[in-house]
């Protein structure tokens, strides 16, 4: 077992405990043993930039993380390897179980095919189909359920019992956002003088572990977390004080499928409510535009979610340096584009 942490509900049987030890945070130490333990599981993706030319006039210098280059093109691997990494040999055996909307659960596929266990991954209706089928070329079961919370909780749950698996929660787990901040170290090492982060904010575990990252290699740099505006519950949690959850009417309303979790998770929230620079929030209109400048001018195939930064930037560039009540510090700043799994016919649609 991983630094710090004991077997709890999550880990084990039940989705009606809580899914955390409160009083067991993740932090820096933990993203430090995650990349010493998964490094070589996974692939360290490059930072690109985007416009040396006009970086060279002044402008401000940008730069993508291009997680959409990941194994299961998803940063979702990750925390899904260090998850399985962190078990002990003879629950992991006994296979792995999980419910999501596409990324994670061909990330668990791959890590599970990787330490030759059985996954079983419940995908809601309305998933793009190229997440399902890539989940399956990587010899998961796959279950489907209804596009909320309660369906998948309870087909997740019917699985584990069935099964005799462990639940691998998306995003709310001390090893999900320690596996996730690897990505943020890798950041600071590619660009030991980066100034922002921007990340896309759906459950919270990558935010809160490119926070972690960052406080352990990059202290004076912000992380700025992006959404949708028709999914903007962790800008309205973080506002208020506390976690609060949207109807998945709501958060089903935006494209970006991967950030249409309907509450920030119990283990990334103090995370982000401490370390979080603010949430900057995008039109639908800029999500498409986004992807379409990747796919034309970026070279890169970009799911939605993976277009919410490039989108927040240009909100950003256009309020001179602001948006959102969030300001940007002096320095580099690197777009995080978290995912290319799109579905071909969508992107086919951006072409000319």
């Amino acid at each position: 077992m991983a630094r710090g942490y004991r077997p709890t509900p999550y880990c084990n049987r039940s989705l009606h405990h809580e899914a955390y030890d409160a009083a067991v945070q993740p932090t820096p130490a933990d993203v430090l043993a995650a990349r010493s333990r998964i490094s070589k599981l996974i692939v360290e993706t490059p930072l690109l930039s985007l416009d040396p030319d006009r970086t060279a006039k002044g402008a401000p210098a940008v730069w993508a993380k291009a997680e959409s280059l990941q194994r299961t093109r998803s940063f979702k691997l990750r925390g899904a390897m260090n998850f399985v990494a962190s078990l002990d040999e003879a629950t992991r055996a006994r296979g792995v179980v999980t419910h999501s909307s596409g990324n994670h659960g061909q990330a668990l596929a791959c890590a599970a095919s990787r330490f030759g266990i059985p996954a079983t991954v419940v995908i809601p209706e309305g998933a793009p189909e190229v997440k399902i089928e890539r989940t399956k070329g990587w010899g998961a079961t796959v279950l489907r359920c209804a596009n909320d919370g309660a369906s998948r909780a309870a087909v997740a749950e019917q699985a584990v019992q069935d099964t005799g698996g462990t639940l691998v929660p998306p995003y709310d787990h001390p090893w999900i956002v320690a596996g996730q901040g690897t990505m943020g170290m890798e950041i600071s090492e590619q660009l030991p003088d980066v100034g922002n982060v921007l990340v896309c904010v759906g459950g919270g575990g990558l935010a809160a572990g490119t926070v972690l990252a960052m406080q352990e290699r990059a202290p004076n740099a912000k992380v700025v977390g992006v959404e949708p505006e028709l999914a903007a519950d962790a800008k309205e949690s973080l506002t208020k004080g506390e976690r609060l959850a949207w109807t998945a009417e709501q958060t089903n309303r935006t494209i970006a499928d991967g950030v249409r979790t309907q509450q920030l998770g119990g283990v990334p929230f103090p995370i982000l409510r401490d370390g979080l620079a603010g949430i900057v929030t995008v039109p639908e209109d800029d999500i498409v535009r986004a992807a379409r400048w990747w796919l034309r001018e970026g070279g890169l195939a970009v799911e939605p979610t993976g277009a919410l930064t490039l989108a927040a930037w240009w909100r950003i560039l256009e309020g001179s340096g602001q948006a959102d009540g969030v300001t940007l510090n002096d320095g580099p700043t690197v777009l995080v584009v978290s995912g290319g799994n799109a579905d071909p016919t969508w992107l086919a649609s951006l072409l000319p």
